[in-house]
């Protein structure tokens, strides 16, 4: 006989994880709360927990044993110590000599950092950046010619190049924090300054994803006691509901009943992660389908933690086994066979297996030790905002930290307002709503969007003064365009060390054709940049393939297929790329081009012509001119120009002008004279060499 951690646990009445740490001490080895452990190693516990030696004894014996150790072991153990400690020094300090001079220097060489942090507004223009670094705007320029841009005083610079510039002045370039994060900022420092007090452990929010028809909504229906189904048409979930659950005497459970996933990634998209825990519902007799791996993306792509609920066991002929080796296929091993997740099986119908859920949703929670703090001011995210013709505009929101309040000013996205009314999931108006509840709250200037934080905020002037910096916010980002990876515009961020791999998602007619485009990509030598498929599905585009290359920065490739409507007006909105192909070579080919277009290209000088200074002329409000020879080749006009002085480069950059007598000319040829000045740069002697130069860039191929 054996029995399982979290059983154990419950008979002593501590955590699972109090639980694990004592046999870890003893040298039992257990995975998880769902792990095993034999009746001798149970019984063991049962004497080590239930009677342990009395505490009084024990505080007379520690008594003792520090007495006689005062008395007797003073002065041995000073010497003792004495003694170890100097021939230990002795060693440190020996080994120290031969083994960390070199290592120190690696150590110096590798930490070649910004010490100073430069904040930003980008883009940026010439001008103000030089401003920003206190530098003049000539330098600068000078700066920029040195790695070939050529840009006027009013110029934007491209953000990989302001980032280059700056760490030349020992400069690290931030964007300054938007709105949202200067106000949770300011709620997370509250909360730290008050995190022991008041702690709580608040209720786990639980989101149900899955394929179509597999019984999320009559899984949640069963668990909630009240007919969802029967009031929405056609049993498809019409909107984002929340839901309190009461477990009688183990605790709650906080349910968002999403329209599948793509509401819950349109959340994260907007950079609100509401979800604890994600429960995966699989139908027993169709086991995994399309929208189920769509669904294990998505989860995995929030980091979420995964419980699966095998629904429809309950009836004939279903084979549990066959569904759970589709789930290890999918690095989601049940822990019965050693794996991580917790797999359980369910009836919507019979409601069985559901109890069994429910516990091991809290056992996850316990796990995970999610806490709020209900004195704080509430915090937390909008999960649905509708306009009600009676009401006006109406936000479902969660509170996930704090107690938001009837009579507080709340901001949302752009809009505010102060809390009329509140109303929870059963329809009862509620005064307050401590972390973990959902409510439908009143009072705001305008509709917010799914995914948008809520902050409840001091006054309503300071509010109203936010929400209108966030429009002003709202409307530059729409003018400067949102910035989305593109097979095309990959280097930069490449060479900045910003991007180190290149996420595909892959659509196809038939497996196959998927199977052997990936396999294809896979095979694509690649070292420096690696290739990721983040997810593969057969079907066309569709917005929830849109919304996960949304927010995981990847290009969509498909292959043999349409892109919906739907789809399309998404990612035109949001700016991700979709490449379809209906020639499997030109989908490698096009990848091939753009892994190539990351790696950095072989920078080659190309001489084109060298010119002796043989006379200085100065002329008021021009400056200095180069009386020169061209020696060898030409001196083009449009060129790059190397000024060099005994046999070093003092200069690197462009010429501003160049005449061949009185005239203005295109280039000075091999045995003719010539009269130059140099763009931001007067320091030129009779005797100097002026190289001329073109830029070459090789492109580099990858190998195989």
């Amino acid at each position: 006989m054996s029995i399982r951690i979290h059983q154990l646990a419950k008979e002593f009445d501590m955590t699972s994880k109090d639980l694990i740490a004592r046999l870890n001490k003893l040298g039992v080895k257990v995975k998880g709360h769902m792990s095993v452990v034999d009746d001798e190693t149970a019984e063991i516990m049962r004497h080590e927990i239930k009677e342990p030696p009395k505490k009084e004894e024990k505080k007379h014996e520690a008594h003792k044993v520090r007495d006689e150790a005062k008395k007797e072991k003073k002065p041995e153990t000073k010497t003792e110590i004495k003694e170890e400690k100097k021939h230990e020094a002795h060693k440190v300090s020996d080994e120290a000599k031969k083994e960390k001079k070199p290592e120190t220097k690696t150590e110096i060489k590798e930490e070649k950092k910004p010490s100073k942090v430069l904040e930003v507004e980008l883009p940026v223009t010439v001008k103000q950046l030089a401003m920003k670094l206190n530098t003049k705007p000539n330098e600068l320029i000078k700066d920029l010619m040195k790695k070939n841009v050529f840009a006027s005083l009013n110029q934007s610079l491209a953000d990989n190049v302001v980032i280059e510039i700056a760490r030349k002045y020992d400069y690290e370039i931030k964007r300054p924090p938007t709105m949202e994060e200067e106000l949770l900022k300011e709620h997370k420092e509250a909360e730290h300054h008050g995190e022991k007090k008041g702690l709580i452990v608040r209720a786990p929010i639980v989101t149900l994803m899955g394929h179509v028809d597999h019984g999320k909504t009559s899984l949640l229906d069963y668990i909630r006691k009240t007919k969802i189904t029967a009031k929405e048409k056609g049993g498809i979930t019409q909107h984002i509901g929340a839901y309190e659950v009461d477990i009688p005497d183990k605790g709650q459970v906080t349910f968002l009943d999403t329209p599948g996933h793509h509401a819950f990634t349109a959340m994260r998209a907007r950079g609100a992660n509401a979800t604890d825990i994600v429960v995966l519902v699989v139908a027993a007799d169709d086991g995994i389908m399309p929208q189920t791996v769509e669904a294990i993306d998505h989860a995995k792509a929030a980091n979420a933690p995964i419980v699966v609920a095998v629904n429809k066991c309950d009836l004939p002929n279903i084979s549990l086994d066959k569904v759970k080796k589709q789930l290890s296929e999918l690095e989601l091993t049940p822990e019965e066979w050693g794996g991580k997740t917790i797999v359980v099986s369910v009836s919507a119908k019979t409601g069985e297996g559901v109890d069994r859920l429910l516990e091991m949703l809290l056992l996850e929670a316990e796990i995970l030790e999610l806490k709020g703090n209900p004195n704080l001011r509430g915090r937390g995210v909008v999960i649905e905002g509708k306009l009600s013709p009676g009401q006006g505009p109406v936000a479902t929101v969660l509170v996930k930290n704090g107690t938001l309040r009837v009579g507080e000013v709340v901001l949302s996205g752009l809009h505010y307002g102060r809390v009329k009314a509140m109303i929870n999931d059963k329809g009862k108006r509620i005064t307050e709503a401590p972390p973990s509840t959902p409510a439908e709250i009143l009072g705001l200037s305008g509709v917010p969007e799914a995914g948008d934080e809520f902050f409840v905020v001091k006054d309503e002037k300071k509010a109203r003064t936010l929400s209108q910096l966030k429009q002003a916010e709202d409307r530059l980002l729409r003018l400067k365009g949102l910035q989305r990876m593109t097979l095309e515009e990959l280097y930069k961020g490449i060479k900045e060390g910003l991007i180190k791999e290149l996420k595909v998602l892959i659509k196809g007619d038939v497996q196959g054709s998927i199977e052997a485009l990936k396999k294809s990509l896979d095979e694509l030598p690649t070292k420096e940049v690696k290739l990721n498929v983040i997810h593969m599905g057969v079907g066309n585009i569709n917005e929830s393939d849109v919304m996960l290359a949304l927010v995981s920065n990847a290009i969509i490739i498909g292959f043999n297929v349409k892109v919906e409507q739907k789809a399309e007006e998404i990612s035109k909105k949001e700016m991700v790329e979709i490449k379809v192909y209906d020639i499997i070579y030109e989908a490698i080919a096009d990848v091939r081009a753009a892994l190539e277009g990351l790696l950095e290209p072989v920078i080659k000088e190309v001489f084109l012509g060298r010119a002796q200074v043989r006379q200085i002329f100065r002329v008021s409000k021009v400056g200095t001119i180069a009386g020169c020879y061209v020696v060898k080749g030409a001196i083009p006009r449009s060129g790059n120009v190397k000024l060099v002085r005994n046999k070093e480069v003092i200069y690197k950059g462009r010429i501003k002008s160049l005449k061949h007598l009185k005239d203005d000319v295109k280039e000075a040829r091999e045995g003719f004279e010539c009269g130059l000045s140099l763009e931001g740069h007067d320091n030129v002697k009779a005797g100097d060499i002026i190289e001329s130069f073109a830029i070459e860039k090789i492109t580099r191929r990858l190998e195989g």
